[in-house]
């Protein structure tokens, strides 16, 4: 089975990249992030075979799923906080498999002050409580999609210009670790050691040309899907297109 993961920044500038590339790759799932609107164009991805199921924000955020086989909406929030109404979190079951699709709060700036640092790490806890209570009642399931951290020294080019900055943080490599201290394994990081292995560069200062990026796209997965783990890898090519997302697709492929 493969499963794809892609920060599209804006499913409108980007419906016809998306096209191409589900055209190009049949993933048997694709999770993308960052939608930025309310409307969402199901009846474009029908013909190619894709079920979809979204959730929306003006403006803002935004996550969805494409998938060629059945499956049934579990969450379309994260649980443990009902005032929050940003659109970040789906989960689904199929075939037995509770499938995660995130879009992790960015948490900048980070000042004593400010609303956006604390509501990451309070989102990142609440995550944490979910897949822990996952993991408490057996249920095999995987994780995908921006989550914003930066993990570790490896998954910059530059790491010098990130200390202090919410994807680098003290705090958010806590709360990180503690997703992983659940028994979870980061799939790209399982199967590849060498650095230099982005999914994310700005279009700033000209950080794709020279690969100046950062890996924030993440698949996590829980021991009995990590026992299926046949493969992960990061396909530059989209990034690489005109009018491009700041982001690339991660595949992951599972038995």
């Amino acid at each position: 089975m493969k499963i794809a993961s892609w920060n599209v920044n804006s499913i409108k500038a980007r419906k016809e990249h998306v096209k191409r590339w589900l055209d190009k790759n049949q993933p048997d799932i694709l999770m993308i992030q960052e939608l930025k609107g309310l409307e969402f164009p199901t009846e474009e991805f029908e013909p190619l075979g894709y079920k979809t199921e979204a959730v929306t924000q003006k403006a803002y955020n935004g996550v969805a799923v494409f998938s060629k086989h059945g499956f049934d909406v579990i969450h379309t929030a994260l649980p443990g906080d009902d005032t929050d109404e940003q659109a970040r979190y789906i989960e689904i079951e199929m075939n037995g498999i509770r499938i995660i699709n995130i879009y992790l709060p960015n948490g900048n700036p980070v000042s004593t002050d400010g609303e956006k640092f604390p509501y990451k790490i309070k989102w990142m806890e609440r995550l944490y409580n979910r897949l822990k209570e996952l993991r408490e009642d057996e249920i095999p399931f995987l994780i995908g999609g921006d989550f914003n951290v930066i993990p570790e020294e490896r998954d910059c080019q530059n790491p010098a210009s990130w200390e202090g900055d919410a994807l680098y943080h003290p705090e958010t490599h806590k709360q990180w670790r503690s997703l992983l201290n659940l028994g979870l394994v980061d799939a790209f990081r399982a199967l590849n050691q060498e650095a230099m292995q982005y999914t994310f560069w700005d279009y700033q200062r000209g950080a794709w040309q020279k690969n100046d990026g950062i890996r924030i796209d993440h698949f996590l997965l829980s021991p009995a899907i990590t026992d299926r783990l046949v493969s992960c890898t990061i396909d530059k090519a989209p990034r690489g297109e005109e009018k491009a997302s700041d982001h690339t697709p991660i595949i992951l492929e599972i038995k």
